[in-house]
Parts: C-alpha cells; sequence; structure tokens
C-alpha cells in the first residue's frame, strides 16, 4: 500500500513520468486484494492516507517540518491499527513497521528540507535574479547608457555619471532598464597571479 501511495504521489507531483503511476496504480490494487483475507482496520487506512496527505501538504506550505512530523506520527498510528488481531489472525509485524516508515518518514523529511531550502534561496533568474549584481559600464551613464551583467548588455539608469570599465552595482529592474548604483568599492586585483 506504501508504495502503490508513493507511486500515485509521484505521478500527481510530476506528470508524465507514467512509471510512478502504473507501478503505484497496481500495488495499491494487490494491497486491496489482500486486504480481503486480513481483517483491516479502516481507520488505520485513514490514518496512512491521512499520513500520505500531511507529507504532500508539507512540500506545498512551509511547516518547517511539522506536518512532516504529524504524517510520521499518523503513518505509525495507522500502522499499528491498520489489522484487528482477533480471532488467532495475523498482524502488521514489527520488522515491517519499523523500516517503511524510517525509510517514508526519511525520504519525506528529507524532501521538505530541500524544498524549504529552495524556497528560502536567492532567486537566480528573471528580474529579482538581477537586483545586486555587479555589471561593467560599456557606454557613459549620464544618467542613462549600456552595462554588461551576466554577459548581456542592459540600457541602464545611474543618479552620479559613471565612465565606462567603471563597475556598478544593480538597485532595481524598470521593465528593460536597471536602475544603478556607482558609488561601491573597487574590486582588488588578484595577488601573485592569485
Amino acid at each position: 500500500m506504501m508504495i502503490g501511495l508513493a507511486g500515485l504521489y509521484f505521478e500527481l507531483s510530476h506528470p508524465g513520468v507514467i512509471l510512478p503511476g502504473v507501478v503505484g496504480s497496481n500495488a495499491l490494487i494487490l494491497a486491496f486484494y489482500s486486504f480481503q483475507t486480513l481483517a483491516v482496520n479502516m481507520a488505520g487506512v485513514l490514518l496512512i492516507v491521512l499520513a500520505l496527505i500531511f507529507f504532500i501538504m508539507e512540500m506545498k506550505i512551509a511547516s518547517y517540518g511539522l506536518l512532516s512530523v504529524a504524517g510520521i506520527f499518523c503513518l505509525l498510528l495507522g500502522s499499528m491499527m491498520l489489522f484487528n488481531r482477533v480471532d488467532g489472525r495475523m498482524g502488521l509485524a514489527w520488522a515491517v513497521v519499523v523500516p517503511t516508515i524510517s525509510l517514508v518518514g526519511g525520504f519525506f523529511v528529507a524532501e521538505a528540507g530541500l524544498v524549504f531550502r529552495s524556497q528560502s534561496r536567492r532567486p537566480m533568474t528573471g528580474a529579482l535574479g538581477l537586483i545586486g549584481e555587479i555589471g561593467v559600464v560599456k557606454t557613459p551613464l549620464a544618467p542613462i547608457g549600456r552595462i554588461q551583467v551576466h554577459g548581456e548588455l542592459w540600457l541602464a539608469r545611474c543618479r552620479t555619471p559613471a565612465a565606462t570599465g567603471q563597475q556598478v552595482r544593480v538597485t532595481a529592474v524598470d521593465g528593460l532598464t536597471l536602475e544603478v548604483e556607482s558609488d561601491i568599492p573597487e574590486m582588488e586585483p588578484p595577488e601573485n597571479g592569485r
């Protein structure tokens, strides 16, 4: 069942991959077929599904790991409650529960950490990625001229005049014109070829 839920999660989060969706749906069908022979507690199944929902919400909402902890807790409770141990029927062994929760929980906690780190990182592209970058004046800025940033020529506006070859810092982006400042410290040349 966990393989099925994980496969469907990957197919829904990355549409068009196909293989996780096919494997996940087949695993879920086999899980529901096997549930007929065991005394399945629906509360356990719903807790496991709720755990998956918490893991998916962790990717969309910045909860700083709280939803992952709630998902691991629901996964543990759901696994313990999954089978009714009545009339001598078999239950779920701890040798299955502990590795499954460790692998699934560890995976989602690690993925949540990566998602949080990518959301808190400074933008690298677009208009926001240009702010704070250093450019070189190609035509004098008095107050409008051209500068080169990331190998591209941009129309730039500066409040103070800047000569050709001078370094400027991008402070804002107004359409296709960069607002720059010329009062930045000059970079020191490397010593001894370093």
